[in-house]
């Protein structure tokens, strides 16, 4: 299933626990058969703790979000992020209020508003520097942009680059997505 494909490829992390969520295009040609798959997944990694939404959908293309609430309640409630998510409308921070302003936000603007890496569990030191030099400027890049804690950042991207090769290796020797995913 190129569904679970794309899970291994852009979500190993995530599914391994190391990440609060992950982001990836997925083609579909029947949205029945995209709602199924995603239905599917839900039933048998959310006693895991994973969830798996559409975000925003454009012709034959879903903008997949995967995600462990726990991380994002947790991330949601890190010092300064509601303060900053009040500037983009976020009146509370509340784990599906919070996803359907991020939804609206994808719609209003037709492109990625830049709190997105607050829920892809990227730090808001990072989030503010990408937004206050344009994208530019960057100490490095990985995952994200950094602005801040280099070396922090460099670590984590390492543990999620390991984490997709070995992820992607046991899958392709048999391991299924639902084996493969840490329980929360």
């Amino acid at each position: 299933m190129l569904l679970e494909r794309h899970l291994i490829e852009y979500c190993s992390p995530t599914l391994a626990s190391l990440k609060t969520a992950s982001l990836f295009n997925h083609s579909f040609t029947s949205e029945e058969e995209l709602q199924k798959q995603l239905d599917h997944l839900n039933n048998q990694l959310g006693e895991k703790g994973i969830s798996l939404i559409e975000l925003y959908r454009r012709n034959n293309k879903a903008l997949i979000y995967v995600y462990r609430k726990t991380h994002l309640e947790a991330d949601l409630n890190r010092p300064g992020v509601c303060r900053f998510l009040k500037k983009y409308g976020y009146e509370h921070m509340g784990v599906e209020y919070a996803l359907s302003r991020l939804t609206e936000r994808l719609k209003e603007s037709g492109s990625f508003p830049h709190e997105i890496g607050l829920f892809l569990g990227y730090p808001l030191g990072d989030v503010i520097g990408f937004i206050n030099n344009a994208g530019k400027n960057c100490k490095c890049i990985g995952c994200w942009k950094v602005y801040c804690n280099e070396c922090e950042a460099e670590k984590k991207f390492a543990r999620y680059r390991k984490c997709r090769v070995i992820y992607s290796r046991l899958w392709k020797n048999g391991r299924t997505v639902w084996q493969l995913t840490v329980a929360a």
